[in-house]
């Protein structure tokens, strides 16, 4: 799978990835765009807009007029923003690729933003904010982004608020793509059964009239941390959800990235890792136990999930404490554990990427976020060629007990219990 990249006169990044035996393609259009470049003010308004994208254009005024096209060819159309980038994508057979260049192109040019329309779409919103305050253990990931970052964009929900999302108004949300969907901000992506000549020339003529300006850059973060800190949000619920963690790097660190991600595999990447294991099959805890190794541009943290028994929930804290210990000042980790991690790691990744979505979600958030691109086996090289000594290098760096961040929902009333145990 070969990614082919060029630039239009405008600045626009186009990706053609063509992909053989398969009768379906994605063509996704990416922005450098979401919740991390906001002001308070406008706190949830790139989730918002990607909402309103699908609600009617000066060609299609109707999300009915929309939905019905794309419902016609069979098709799926959805959108997502995170804190980074915001990604409008419509999958279908590779026949249609040319009406989804123009659907997509049409929706992001000439979005009408009917005011009555916006109204409406509050309710959608402030329900779908309703919805993940109503699942912890979705909801644990905001909460522990928020101890660590405080009261910047990158601590605050990519949803808003809903007091917040009532008082938009339609020149918020032109402001809005005035300060980011430049043409050299944005990147458009056709991953399937295409040739590549002939789509490079179907999206220049579909977004070689985009604008470019000036966009907005976001304030980098200002990290500094001393002692362990403990966040609780209360909510009365039959599970307590926590996250625990440290504090690592960015994206662009090309040493650390991959070891961590391995790090974070074999104390939580599957069934047989350490804290599943630990956690769930020998000591029936708790459900769900999984560390993930996360990174935006600028800065990054590993963090292990848990959603446990309330009574028993500084147990598990402890495990996961136990076994941070374990592979940081111990340097408890095997070759065959690593050997394991490699193939736990390369083997989800490959069965990903047999969907065309997710290939061009790969390349697009690659190019927004690292300017550059790197093909699945380069991927898996850099896998392979980490070592015993880098990921115990980075276990012992990061995985600082006397720094960690802990985050918990649950029916507790403040933080001192929690905190006694981070001691």
């Amino acid at each position: 799978m070969r990614a082919h990249r060029s630039v239009l006169p405008n600045g626009v990044r186009v990706i053609v990835v063509p992909v053989l035996g398969v009768e379906s393609a994605t063509t996704l259009v990416m922005y450098g765009a979401g919740s991390r470049y906001e002001e308070r003010r406008l706190n949830g308004i790139s989730h918002f807009l990607e909402h309103m994208a699908f609600k009617g254009t000066t060609n299609r005024p109707s999300a009915r007029e929309i939905s019905g096209l794309i419902d016609g060819i069979g098709a799926e159309f959805n959108a997502f923003t995170g804190k980074e980038y915001t990604g409008y994508y419509i999958k279908s057979a590779t026949s249609h690729v040319n009406l989804c260049l123009d659907v997509l192109s049409d929706m992001l040019k000439n979005l009408l933003l009917d005011p009555t329309e916006i109204e409406k779409e509050k309710g959608v919103i402030i329900e779908e904010i309703n919805l993940y305050e109503d699942t912890p253990s979705r909801k644990i990931g905001d909460i522990y982004e928020q101890l660590l970052y405080g009261d910047t964009p990158l601590g605050w929900d990519t949803g808003g608020t809903p007091e917040i999302i009532r008082s938009l108004k339609r020149e918020d949300f032109i402001e809005y793509m005035g300060s980011l969907y430049s043409a050299h901000n944005m990147t458009v992506v056709v991953a399937g059964n295409v040739h590549v000549e002939s789509m490079n020339k179907e999206i220049e003529k579909y977004f070689g009239d985009v604008p470019r300006f000036e966009y907005k850059k976001f304030l980098p973060i200002k990290e500094k941390q001393t002692k362990p800190i403990v966040m609780v949000k209360h909510k009365n619920t039959e599970q307590a959800h926590f996250a625990l963690g440290v504090r690592t790097v960015g994206l662009h660190d090309k040493k650390d990235k991959y070891p961590l991600e391995l790090l974070a595999s074999i104390l939580g990447g599957g069934m047989s890792s350490r804290l599943f294991y630990e956690i769930r099959e020998k000591r029936g805890i708790s459900y769900y136990a999984r560390t993930m190794s996360d990174h935006y541009l600028d800065t990054g943290y590993l963090a292990t999930y848990v959603g446990a028994d309330p009574k028993r929930i500084d147990e598990a804290i402890q495990v996961v404490t136990d076994e941070y210990v374990k592979v940081s000042q111990k340097g408890e980790i095997t070759e065959e554990e690593l050997q394991k991690a490699k193939e736990y790691t390369k083997g989800h990744f490959v069965l990903e990427l047999e969907d065309t979505r997710s290939s061009a979600v790969m390349y697009a958030s690659q190019e927004i976020l690292q300017k550059e691109l790197h093909n699945p086996h380069e991927i898996m090289e850099k896998i392979e060629k980490v070592t015993l000594h880098d990921v115990v290098r980075v276990a012992k760096e990061y995985l600082d007990t006397k720094l960690l961040s802990l985050a918990v929902i649950g029916n507790f009333e403040s933080e001192k219990r929690f905190e006694k145990l981070l001691k």
